[in-house]
C-alpha cells in the first residue's frame, strides 16, 4: 500500500493500471472475517479487508478502493440495507460491486437488497469455489470500469489541444495493436485511422499453446468515443473479461459482447466484430461475425476468396439469442483478410462508389510481390479516393499459414 493507505497500483500493459482485486468485508462478527480470510487465503492476487465496525465501513472503503465489497445485511448500529444506500451515495464506492451476505434466503429481502443498489446476493457463509468466482467475476468488471474510465480521463485532460489529442490518440491506439508474427503462422497489418479518428482496432494471441484467436472490431461513428469504447472492448477480449467458459467459442463471445456492451449505456455506440479461432491441432478455423463484413480466406493457391461470413446483428443494437458459428479446414499455405469496411467502402473521384466486386476482384489479382497485399490495397484505395485522407479508418489485417503449417 502507499502511504495514503490505497492499494497500490501496479503499472501494467501499455500504461493502463493494474488496480488488483480489493476485497471488503463489513460484517460486526470476528467469526465471519476469519472464515472469509481462510477462503481466500491462497488466492495471491486478492487482497482481504475486514471491517467489523459498519459506521467506519465507507472510511475504510474510501482508504482501501476496494474492487467488490461484502457486506452482512444484519449488524448492530446500521441496517444493511441503509448502509448499502449510503456506499452508493458515497462517490468512492458509487459504482463499486456489492455482494450482500444473509443468514438465509428471503426474496423479499433479496428484492429490497436490488433495488437499493446490491450487485448480488449470497446465502453466507457460501462454497469456497463459489464465493471466489463471484468475486473474480465481479472485480473483472469493475476493474475494466476503472481502466476504461482512467483511460477517458488521461485524454479529457488534453481535450484543449484537439490536434495534439488527435495524434496522441492515434499513437495511443497504434501502441495496443500486436506485433507482426513470424513463423507457420505469420501476420501483417495495416492500420491507417481517419483524420476525426475511428473506432477500428484488432488483435490476436493465443489461448493456449493450441489455439490462436485473432478478431477486428469497428465501433459505429468517429472521433474519441468511438476509439475509445473500441479501446476497451479489446482489452475486455485480451483480458478474457466475459463471462464466458471457453474463449474459442467464437458464437458464445460475441453473445457476451453483446450482453456486456448494450448501445444505450455507451453514447448509442454499437459496433461490429469478426472473432476467429484457429486450433492447429486439426487446422480447423471457427469464427463468428456480427454485423461486420466477410473475412476472405484464400484456401492454399487459390486465386479467388471463399467469404467467410456469419449472420448477426451488430454488438449493442438488440438482443440476439445466439451468435452464428462457422468452420472451415485451412489448408497449408493458405491467407486469411480481416477488415474493415473503410477498406472498400469507397467515394471515387467520378462521383461513384466502388463496388465490393471490384474489391474481390482486386483482392484476387496478381501484383508487386515486394508489397504484401494489404499495403498494395492501400495504394489502391487512395487512387480511388483521389487523396491520401480517407474517409473512414483503413484496417486490414492478413493471417498467412506456411506451406507445412
Amino acid at each position: 500500500m502507499n502511504q495514503s493507505g490505497n492499494p497500490a497500483p501496479e503499472t501494467t500493459f501499455q500504461g493502463m493500471t493494474d488496480f488488483g482485486i480489493q476485497v471488503l468485508l463489513v460484517d460486526d462478527q470476528r467469526i465471519i472475517g476469519e472464515a472469509v480470510r481462510e477462503m481466500l487465503a491462497g488466492e495471491a492476487d486478492i487482497t482481504l479487508h475486514f471491517c467489523q465496525d459498519p459506521t467506519r465501513a465507507i472510511e475504510m472503503a474510501n482508504q482501501v478502493g476496494p474492487t467488490v465489497i461484502l457486506q452482512d445485511l444484519v449488524m448492530p448500529d446500521i441496517d444493511g440495507l441503509t448502509l448499502v444506500k449510503f456506499f452508493r451515495a458515497n462517490p468512492a464506492t458509487r459504482d463499486t460491486p456489492m455482494i450482500v451476505l444473509s443468514s438465509k434466503e428471503e426474496p423479499k429481502v433479496k428484492a429490497e437488497a436490488f433495488a437499493v443498489g446490491a450487485n448480488d446476493y449470497v446465502v453466507k457463509l457460501p462454497d469456497k469455489l463459489e464465493l471466489i468466482a463471484r468475486i473474480r467475476y465481479h472485480s473483472r468488471g469493475y476493474i475494466s470500469l476503472l481502466q476504461r474510465n482512467e483511460a477517458y480521463a488521461a485524454i479529457e485532460q488534453s481535450r484543449q489541444h484537439l490536434a495534439d489529442q488527435m495524434e496522441a490518440a492515434q499513437k495511443y491506439v497504434r501502441k495496443l495493436l500486436p506485433a507482426p508474427l513470424q513463423g507457420q503462422l505469420a501476420t501483417s497489418w495495416v492500420y491507417v485511422p481517419s483524420t476525426e479518428l475511428g473506432g477500428d482496432t484488432f488483435g490476436y494471441h493465443w489461448l493456449d499453446e493450441d489455439r490462436f484467436c485473432v478478431y477486428l472490431i469497428d465501433v459505429s461513428g468517429h472521433g474519441l468515443d468511438s476509439a475509445l469504447l473500441s479501446v476497451t472492448v479489446m482489452n475486455v477480449l485480451r483480458s478474457r473479461s466475459l463471462p464466458v467458459a471457453d474463449f474459442g467459442q467464437a458464437g458464445k463471445v460475441l453473445g457476451a459482447l453483446n450482453e456486456a456492451f448494450p448501445m444505450e449505456e455507451y453514447g448509442e455506440k454499437f459496433f461490429t466484430i469478426w472473432y476467429g479461432v484457429y486450433d492447429r491441432r486439426t487446422a480447423t478455423l471457427v469464427y463468428s461475425a456480427a454485423g461486420h463484413p466477410p473475412a476472405l480466406l484464400f484456401e492454399g493457391n487459390a486465386t479467388r476468396p471463399v467469404p467467410l461470413e456469419c449472420e448477426g446483428p451488430m454488438i449493442g443494437a438488440m438482443p440476439w439469442p445466439e451468435f452464428e458459428t462457422g468452420s472451415r479446414q485451412i489448408p497449408a499455405g493458405s491467407r486469411l483478410y480481416i477488415y474493415s469496411d473503410g477498406v472498400h467502402e469507397i467515394h471515387k473521384t467520378d462521383g461513384e462508389d466502388w463496388e465490393f466486386d471490384e474489391f474481390i476482384d482486386f483482392m484476387s489479382s496478381a501484383g508487386d510481390a515486394s508489397r504484401t497485399l494489404p499495403e498494395r490495397l492501400l495504394e489502391q484505395v487512395r487512387q480511388l479516393n483521389g487523396s491520401d485522407v480517407l474517409d473512414d479508418d483503413f484496417s486490414m489485417l492478413e493471417i498467412r499459414w506456411g506451406s507445412d503449417a
